[in-house]
């Protein structure tokens, strides 16, 4: 996805805004797999931490290229 948003006279990619909404994301459903005491279930916790926020970015980058139409697909 190609963009840019102004925020006070800098242009930050969107990119980068949707990798902090799905680390955000990432986070917050880490909080609610460990109260949950999911872990117990994962073999390797931190491979699935950073799955989970890849997954989460790319969820994101996906919603907010159909919701404003821009990207290559």
């Amino acid at each position: 996805m190609i963009g840019e948003v102004e925020m006070g006279g800098v242009l930050i990619p969107v990119i980068l805004i949707s990798g902090v909404v799905g680390f955000v994301a990432s986070l917050i459903l880490r909080r609610v797999l460990r109260a949950a005491h999911a872990y117990t279930f994962i073999w390797h916790a931190g491979l699935f931490d950073v799955s989970m926020f890849v997954v989460l970015w790319a969820a994101t980058e996906f919603f907010v290229s159909k919701i404003y139409g821009a990207g290559a697909s």
